[in-house]
C-alpha cells in the first residue's frame, strides 16, 4: 500500500513539474516556491490529501500566468477542484482532463482558451461546477453533456460559441446556474429546459437566439434571474407571466422583438430588482409599478409605449414607492402629454434619467431639480417650451445633460457653471438666445459642448476656450454669434471637431489653430473672416475635413496644405482667394475640393477648368516704359471694350431672341462634337449606360478629361428637351457638393449631319443608379452584393445631405424635382450623389419678391415619386422635393417601388408601410435587409423566422420616411429636421456597432 502512495506521489510531483513547466510568465511569482526543497504538498496554490499525499486542489486563481495548460494535469488523478480562473492561459482545453474522475470543481473562468469544449469533459461524472466562461472557445456545446447529473453551476458566457441549446441540457436535473450570454448561438431554447425544476439562473442574452419563449418557462417557480437581451425572440409576453415567478429578481428582454402590451401581472413582481424591456415593439401604458418597491433599474426605452396623450406618464406616480431606483429609462416611445411635477419625488438614489426622443411637451418641472444625485439627464427631441428650471443648477454630480431638439428659449442660465462636473452638454436645436455665459468656463471636465442651432449672440467667451477638457466636440455653428475667433483657441490641443459655421464671426482665422493638433474635422464656413488662410493649418496633420467656403478670405490657398496626408475634403468656395491651385495631396482629387467662386483661382489639376496662371513677366528696367505699357494697354482696352458694345449691340438688334443658354454654357469649358463621338465609339449601343426624359448616356474616354466619363446626349425632338439642357446647365453650373453629381464639360454643337447637337458630360459613376442595386431582378442588373442596412443607412443620409445643400445652402435655392433611385448614382466608395437636373427648379430672391428661373417643361417628377399637390397643380416648392425624398426613403428600406403592382384601389406605398408600421416591420422590411447570419442557418429558405439587423434604427428610419411623405405638404417635415434624427440614428447605429 505504501509503496502503491509513493508511486502515486511521483505521478503528482512530475504531473506539477510539467504544469510549471508550460507556464511562459508568472508575474507574482506564484510559483517561486515549486522547489526541491520542500515538498509539493506545501507548494502554493496546492492542497493535497493527508492521508496519502495526493493533490485534491491546484489554485491558482488570479495570479496573471500566462501559458498553456499541460495534459499532465490529467494525470492528477485524486484532484478534486481545479481553480485558473482569472489568468492568461492560451491553448486547448487538453482532453485529458477527462481522465480526473474524482474532480468536482473545473473553474477555467476569463482566461484565452481556444477550440472547442472537449467532449472528454463528460466523463468527468462528479463535476459541480463547470466554469468555461471569458475564454475564446469555439464549436457547438456538446450533447454529451446531459451525462453531468451532478452538475450545478454551468457557465459558458464571453466564448463564440455556435450551433444551439442541446435538448440534452434537459437532462441535468441538479442544474442550479446556466448562463450562455455573449456567444453566437441561434434556434429556439429548447422545451427540455422547463424540467430543470432547480434552475435559479437562466442567462441566454446576446446571442442569435429566435423564436417564442416556451411557455413553460413561464412557469419555472424557482426562476430567481432571466435574462434574454439581445436575441431575435418574438411574440408576446403573457398576462399572468409575472404571478408564477414569486422570487424573481432579474427579468431582461431588451433589444428583442417581443410586441403587445407590458403583462399587467408585473405588479405582483413584488422582488423586482432589475426590469430591462427596452428595445422591443411593446405597446399600451405602462400598468402600476407601486408593489415595485426594490427596482433599481427599469428600462421601457425604445419601444412604441404611450399613445400621445395625457396620462402617459401617471405611471411615474407609482415609482415614488421605488426608494431604491437608480436608473430609469423611457426614452424613444411615444409617452405625450406634460412631464408631471411628482417627477421630483422620484428615489434620492436616482443617478440615471433617460426622458429623451418622445412628445412630452410643457415647460421642465422645476421639481426635477429635487433629484440632486443625477449622473445623466436625457430630455432631447421632445417638445418641451420655456426656460431651463433654475432648479438645474442643484445638479452638481451631472455628467451628462441633453436638452436639444425642443422648442426651449430665453437665456443660457449662468448657472450651469454649477455644474463643474458635466463633461457633455448638448443643447442644440432650439430657441436659446442672448450670450453664452462666461460661467461656462467652470466646466473644466467638458469633452463634448453643442450649442448649434440657437440664436445665441454676441462675441464667444474666451472662457469656452478655456476648456482644455474638450476633446470630442465643440459645435457652436448656426447662431448669430459675432466678434472674433480668439487667439485662446490654441489651448484646445485635443479637440477632434470644431464647429462654429453659420455665425457672424469676422476678423483673421488665429494662426494658433495649428496648435489644435487633434483637429480631424474643421467647420467655419459661412461667416465673414478675412485676410488669409494661416500656414499654420498644415499641422493639423489628422485633418480629415476642412470647410472655409463663404468667408472672404483673400491671397493664396498656402502650399503647405497639400502635406495633409489625411485630408478628404476642403471645400473654400466662394472667398476671394487668388493665385495658383496647388496639385498634390487633397488637391489632386475634384471629388474632394470645391474652389468655385473664387474668380482670381488659377491653375491645379485640369479637372478643376480653372484658368492657367499667367507667367510672371520681368519688371521693365525704366519707369518711361512702363508708363507707356500703360498708356498703350488703356487706348487698347478702350477700343477693344467700345468695338465689344458695338458688337453686342448689333447682335442683340439682329437676333433678340437669342438663346438664354449661352451665358450659362459660355461659363462651362466646351467639349467638341468630334471628340464626343470618338470617345463613345461614335455613341454605340455597347456604351450606353441609361436613358432618362430627354436622352441617352453613354459611357466614354475623352481625352480633355483624361478619365472615363459620362455622356448625357439630349434628345432635341423631344419638347422641352432643348430648356431641360438650360436648366440643367444653370442649376449644375456653380453648385458643388460632395453628394451632387459634377459637370465637367458640355457640348453646344452640330452633328456631322448638320443637325443641332447638345450634350453634358459628367464624372462617371462606377458603380450605376441605386436603382439596379435595389432592383436587379426587375433591371436585369448583376450588382455585385446585396446592399446590407449600414449601404443603405449611409446612402440615405447622402442624399439628405445633398438635398439640405439645395434647399438650405446654396446661394439660390433649388428644387429637384425629380428625386428617386434611378437619379441617385454610386461612386467606387459607394458614395451617393444626385443627379438630373433637368427639370429642377431655382428661386433667387429679388428685393421682397421670389424670381423663379423655371422653364415651360410640364414634367413635375415621376409618377410615384412626385406629390398629390403636383397633379393638381400645385407649384412646385421643397415640400415636394420632401416627398419624392420620403417615397425614396420608404422604397431603400422595403425594396418596393411606389409603382409596385400590389398597390392597387388607392392603396401606396406610404399607406402599405403606416398599416403595418411599427408592430409588424418583417411585413414591410425587404428581405435583404434580414439577418444574413441567421439565413444562413435556415435550411429551408423560409424567412419568416429571420430577424432585421439594427431595429431600433429601423424604426427610426421608416418613421422618417412617413413622415415626410404625408399627404399635405404641411404636415411633412424638413430636410434640416431630418438631417437632424439621421444624425442621431447614425449615432446610435455607430454606437452599437450594428451591422
Amino acid at each position: 500500500m505504501v509503496a502503491v502512495a509513493a508511486l502515486g506521489n511521483q505521478t503528482d510531483h512530475l504531473a506539477l513539474l510539467k504544469f510549471k513547466e508550460s507556464i511562459s510568465s508568472d508575474p507574482y511569482n506564484a510559483l517561486e516556491s515549486w522547489n526541491s526543497s520542500i515538498h509539493f504538498c506545501k507548494w502554493q496554490g496546492i492542497t493535497c490529501n493527508p492521508m496519502h499525499q495526493r493533490v485534491i486542489e491546484l489554485n491558482l486563481r488570479s495570479n496573471h500566468l500566462h501559458g498553456s495548460l499541460s495534459p499532465y494535469v490529467g494525470n492528477l488523478t485524486f484532484l478534486i477542484n481545479l481553480d485558473l480562473g482569472n489568468n492568461s492561459f492560451s491553448g486547448e482545453i487538453p482532453p485529458e482532463l477527462g481522465q480526473l474522475l474524482q474532480l468536482q470543481h473545473l473553474y477555467l473562468l476569463n482566461n484565452s482558451f481556444v477550440g472547442e469544449i472537449p467532449t472528454n469533459l463528460t466523463y468527468c461524472s462528479n463535476l459541480i461546477d463547470l466554469i468555461l466562461g471569458g475564454n475564446k472557445l469555439i464549436g457547438k456545446i456538446p450533447i454529451e453533456i446531459g451525462s453531468l447529473k451532478k452538475l450545478h453551476s454551468f457557465h459558458l458566457f464571453g466564448n463564440n460559441l455556435t450551433g444551439g441549446i442541446p435538448s440534452s441540457i434537459g437532462n441535468l436535473s441538479s442544474l442550479v446556474r446556466f448562463t450562455c450570454a455573449s456567444n453566437k448561438l441561434g434556434g429556439d431554447i429548447p422545451r427540455e429546459v422547463c424540467r430543470l425544476k432547480n434552475l435559479t439562473l437562466l442567462l441566454l442574452g446576446e446571442n442569435k437566439l429566435s423564436g417564442m419563449i416556451p411557455p413553460c418557462i413561464y412557469n419555472m417557480s424557482s426562476l430567481i434571474e432571466l435574462s434574454l437581451v439581445m436575441n431575435n425572440f418574438t411574440g408576446y409576453l403573457p398576462s399572468n407571466m409575472f404571478n408564477n415567478f414569486p422570487g424573481l429578481t432579474v427579468f431582461e428582454i431588451g433589444a428583442n422583438q417581443f410586441s403587445g402590451p407590458i403583462p399587467i401581472s408585473i405588479v405582483n413582481a413584488s422582488s423586482l430588482q432589475v426590469l430591462d424591456l427596452a428595445q422591443n415593439y411593446l405597446v399600451g401604458q405602462v400598468p402600476s409599478l407601486e408593489k415595485l418597491q426594490d427596482l433599481y433599474w427599469l428600462s421601457f426605452g425604445y419601444n412604441n409605449l404611450g399613445n400621445n396623450s395625457i396620462i402617459d406618464l401617471e405611471f411615474l406616480n407609482y415609482l415614488t414607492n421605488c426608494s431604491k431606483l437608480e436608473m430609469l429609462s423611457i426614452a424613444s416611445n411615444n409617452f405625450g402629454g406634460h412631464l408631471p411635477n411628482f417627477i421630483g419625488n422620484l428615489s434620492i438614489q436616482l443617478t440615471q434619467l433617460y426622458l429623451g426622443g418622445n412628445m412630452i411637451s410643457g415647460k421642465i418641472p422645476v421639481e426635477i431639480g429635487n433629484l440632486v444625485g443625477l449622473i445623466l439627464l436625457t430630455m432631447e427631441s421632445n417638445l418641451f417650451v420655456g426656460v431651463i428650471p433654475t432648479t438645474f443648477g442643484k445638479f452638481e454630480k451631472m455628467q451628462i445633460l441633453y436638452l436639444g431638439g425642443n422648442k426651449l428659449s430665453g437665456d443660457m442660465p449662468p448657472f450651469i457653471g454649477n455644474l463643474s462636473q458635466l463633461y457633455d452638454l448638448e443643447l442644440a436645436h432650439n430657441m436659446f438666445e442672448g450670450n453664452i455665459p462666461p460661467s461656462i468656463g467652470n466646466c473644466q471636465n467638458l469633452q463634448v459642448l453643442d450649442l448649434s442651432y440657437n440664436k445665441f449672440n454676441g462675441s464667444i467667451p474666451l472662457e469656452v476656450f478655456s476648456l482644455s477638457s474638450l476633446t470630442n466636440l465643440l459645435n457652436l455653428s448656426h447662431n448669430s454669434l459675432s466678434g472674433s475667433l480668439p487667439r485662446e483657441l490654441g489651448v484646445l490641443k485635443n479637440l477632434e471637431i470644431l464647429d462654429v459655421s453659420k455665425n457672424h464671426l469676422s476678423g483673421d482665422i488665429p494662426t494658433e489653430i495649428g496648435e489644435c493638433i487633434s483637429l480631424e474635422y474643421l467647420m467655419l464656413q459661412g461667416n465673414a473672416f478675412n485676410r488669409t488662410i494661416p500656414s499654420s493649418m498644415a499641422s493639423l496633420k489628422g485633418l480629415r475635413y476642412l470647410d472655409l467656403s463663404r468667408n472672404q478670405l483673400s491671397g493664396s490657398i498656402p502650399d503647405v496644405m497639400q502635406n495633409i496626408s489625411v485630408l478628404e475634403y476642403l471645400n473654400v468656395s466662394f472667398n476671394m482667394l487668388e493665385g495658383d491651385v496647388p496639385l498634390n495631396g487633397v488637391f489632386g482629387n475634384v471629388t474632394q475640393i470645391e474652389v468655385i467662386g473664387n474668380k482670381k483661382l488659377c491653375g491645379g489639376i485640369s479637372q478643376l477648368h480653372l484658368p492657367p496662371c499667367p507667367i510672371k513677366g520681368r519688371k521693365h528696367a525704366k519707369q518711361k516704359k512702363i508708363r507707356l505699357m500703360a498708356v498703350i494697354i488703356s487706348v487698347v482696352s478702350f477700343l477693344l471694350i467700345l468695338s465689344f458694345i458695338i458688337t453686342i449691340y448689333w447682335m442683340r438688334k439682329r437676333n433678340p431672341k437669342r438663346s438664354c443658354d449661352s451665358p450659362t454654357v459660355d461659363q462651362l469649358s466646351k467639349v467638341s462634337y468630334q471628340e464626343l463621338h470618338q470617345g463613345t465609339d461614335g455613341f454605340s449601343t455597347r456604351n450606353l449606360i441609361g436613358s432618362g426624359s430627354f436622352g441617352l448616356v453613354y459611357k466614354g474616354n475623352l481625352v480633355s478629361e483624361d478619365n472615363v466619363v459620362a455622356v448625357k446626349v439630349l434628345n432635341l425632338q423631344k419638347k422641352g428637351a432643348h430648356k431641360s439642357f438650360i436648366v440643367e446647365c444653370n442649376a449644375l453650373k456653380n453648385i458643388r457638393h460632395r453628394n451632387l453629381v459634377k459637370v465637367l464639360t458640355c457640348c453646344s454643337s452640330t452633328d456631322y449631319k448638320g443637325q443641332e447637337f447638345k450634350a453634358l458630360v459628367f464624372e462617371y459613376m462606377k458603380n450605376g443608379s441605386l436603382d439596379q442595386w435595389l432592383h436587379p431582378e426587375i433591371l436585369n442588373a448583376e450588382p455585385p452584393t446585396t446592399l446590407d442596412f449600414a449601404h443603405r443607412l449611409y446612402i440615405i443620409i447622402d442624399v439628405a445631405s445633398a438635398l439640405h445643400y439645395l434647399h438650405r445652402e446654396c446661394e439660390e435655392l433649388v428644387i429637384h424635382c425629380d428625386l428617386k433611385p434611378s437619379n441617385i448614382l454610386l461612386d467606387d466608395d459607394m458614395v451617393a450623389h444626385v443627379s438630373d437636373f433637368g427639370i429642377a427648379r431655382l428661386v433667387s430672391a429679388i428685393g421682397s419678391t421670389s424670381y423663379k428661373n423655371t422653364s415651360t417643361i410640364e414634367v413635375k417628377g415621376t409618377v410615384g415619386y412626385s406629390p398629390p399637390e403636383y397633379g393638381m397643380g400645385a407649384e412646385v416648392s421643397t415640400c415636394g422635393d420632401m416627398y419624392s425624398f420620403g417615397i425614396f426613403m420608404l422604397e431603400m428600406l422595403t425594396g418596393r417601388r411606389p409603382t409596385d403592382h400590389a398597390f392597387e384601389d388607392g392603396q401606396n406605398l406610404h399607406n402599405f408601410v403606416a398599416i403595418s408600421f411599427p408592430g409588424n416591420l418583417k411585413k414591410i422590411l425587404d428581405p435583404h435587409l434580414l439577418s444574413m447570419d441567421a439565413e444562413v442557418e435556415m435550411k429551408d429558405g423560409n424567412h419568416e423566422n429571420l430577424i432585421p439587423p439594427a431595429k431600433e434604427c429601423l424604426v427610426s428610419l421608416f418613421r422618417i420616411g412617413l413622415m415626410c411623405s404625408m399627404e399635405s405638404p404641411k404636415e411633412r417635415i424638413n430636410i434640416e429636421v431630418v438631417c437632424r434624427e439621421l444624425s442621431i440614428i447614425r449615432k446610435a447605429f455607430l454606437a452599437g456597432e450594428i451591422n
